[in-house]
């Protein structure tokens, strides 16, 4: 039996050793180097479930080639909003990585981030439209100058040979073609931070412990109890600032911290697998992220992509993601996650998201009872040539999508990221998946104002944060030099081709 440890004391706990830990570890430790920080991470290695390359569903998320972020309208327009955010966001991202290069805490930056293209592809005569229609919209925008767009099978040959060889020359086909995408090892990434900032001797990474309780004390610090998975010791950690960077399990702890704000709050769990290259002249034949349209009822994390990653130093490819379900919260969760989650302050909304959704439950049974064969076929419609001996099942993360209480309907099924946080600031939760990773900077940078306003007002802290980010507050879609300016700069450091 294990037994209970002296309390320890720090300045803020982060819970969870993923990408959202380590990008606020490492903001809080420019901005303020002297702050004690705790990450607990209940694995015996970080980045370990979402942050993992194999288990991430997207990498590099920069809104060029995901056509969910820009939807079509009933009048045929496109709406290219929410692509603009994302694209704004994850050049913020790329200013933060840069400035870690270039002072030395990230040491090769090809460690997590290539130049790979960013390629929409579509099939059929209507899809073409919106994909053309789509192109003409974005083209006008300074974060997407330089996009090209084609319905020439010659041009689509070069760009695409493993996509092409095959396929019936009359059928209506379109992409379109960023070169400056990026692929992002997120896994990679994370491990680099979070082992930088071990080295300082007022951080503390502790692997193997789970947080198992989170209290508010009367002098309005947070007890957080946590439980040493090897040893069965318990511990309590009184901290002035909680985050809850957990993932799936985020929603879970949340719950435990008892804030009003929490309330009504639930979660949709989806999983999902991937079919991996397992042959290296097939891999070497194709390099781009090409992106299609989700099917009627899909998640967004569902929209199917042939996919040139970097992961350990190696190229793979991956097709899929397929979207499945499991009770679980984590890949390594429990398959008691999602009753544990159910309340009485979120029962009403999960009830009203699951039917309002109930096409999204039956397309992840559907997805669920999918033989090798249907995945195969699902493959073919972007690689003609597809042969089941040359793919592998690989298992991918979980993901858990926000429900939120909504007055109309009850409750609300999020496809996003959204940041959760008590009222005095004190606590704050990441609920929620893509296009997370992607825009962790300029989410954890949003969460720091939110959570320390006094701070973030001070000309220090500007200063700092225009150090490390020389963009900040300005929109580079309204200003093309700027743009041009960062991209430039950013391209270089990271080395990007």
């Amino acid at each position: 039996m294990g037994k209970k440890k002296q309390n320890t004391e720090v300045d803020v706990v982060l819970i969870g050793g993923g990408i959202m830990s380590a990008t606020l570890g490492a903001l809080i430790n420019e901005l303020n180097p002297d702050i004690n920080i705790e990450i607990i991470e209940r694995l015996d290695v970080v980045a370990a479930e979402s942050s993992d390359a194999w288990n991430n569903a997207g990498t590099g998320h920069s809104a060029l080639c995901e056509l969910n972020y820009t939807p079509e309208q009933e009048d045929g327009s496109v709406k290219v909003d929410k692509a603009i955010k994302i694209a704004e966001q994850f050049e913020v991202s790329k200013q933060f990585w840069a400035y870690l290069v270039e002072k030395g805490v990230i040491k090769d930056p090809t460690h997590f981030i290539r130049q790979v293209p960013h390629m929409s592809a579509v099939f059929g005569e209507k899809d073409v439209r919106f994909l053309k229609t789509r192109f003409e919209t974005m083209e006008k925008e300074t974060l997407f100058k330089g996009m090209k767009y084609t319905e020439d099978k010659s041009l689509l040959e070069e760009w695409i040979p493993l996509m092409m060889k095959d396929r019936a020359a009359n059928e209506p086909m379109a992409a379109t073609r960023m070169d400056i995408g990026t692929d992002v090892n997120f896994g990679a990434l994370t491990k680099d931070l979070i082992n930088y900032l071990s080295t300082k001797g007022n951080i503390k990474l502790s692997l193997h412990q789970e947080v198992k309780d989170i209290e508010r004390e009367d002098d309005g610090r947070w007890e957080v109890e946590v439980k040493d998975l090897k040893t069965g010791d318990k511990r309590e950690i009184k901290a002035q600032f909680v985050f809850i960077g957990a993932g799936g399990h985020s929603l879970l702890l949340l719950e435990k911290s008892g804030i009003p704000e929490a309330k009504g709050y639930g979660g949709f769990p989806v999983g999902g697998q991937w079919l991996r290259c397992t042959n290296p002249d097939i891999i070497a034949q194709h390099r781009a992220k090409v992106y299609g349209k989700a099917s009627v009822g899909a998640p967004p994390m569902s929209v199917p992509h042939l996919d040139t990653r970097y992961i350990d130093g190696k190229q793979a490819l991956l097709f899929g993601p397929y979207a499945g379900f499991s009770t679980k919260f984590l890949k390594q969760g429990s398959y008691f996650d999602l009753p544990a989650s159910i309340k009485l302050s979120n029962i009403k909304p999960m009830l009203s998201a699951g039917l309002d959704n109930l096409p999204l439950t039956k397309y992840l049974i559907t997805e669920v009872m999918k033989k090798p064969k249907d995945k195969l076929d699902a493959l073919k419609q972007f690689m003609p040539t597809a042969r089941l001996e040359d793919w592998a099942i690989e298992k991918a993360g979980q993901r858990v999508q926000v429900i939120k209480k909504d007055p109309k309907h009850g409750g609300v099924l999020e496809f996003g990221t959204e940041v959760v946080s008590s009222a005095d600031g004190s606590i704050a939760a990441l609920l929620g998946a893509s296009p997370g990773a992607s825009t962790s900077v300029a989410i954890m940078i949003q969460l720091l104002k939110r959570c320390f306003p006094e701070r973030a007002k001070s000309d220090e802290y500007r200063k700092k944060l225009r150090e490390m980010i020389p963009s900040w507050g300005q929109a580079l879609n309204d200003n093309p030099e700027l743009c041009a300016e960062m991209r430039a700069h950013t391209h270089r450091v990271l080395q990007l081709d």
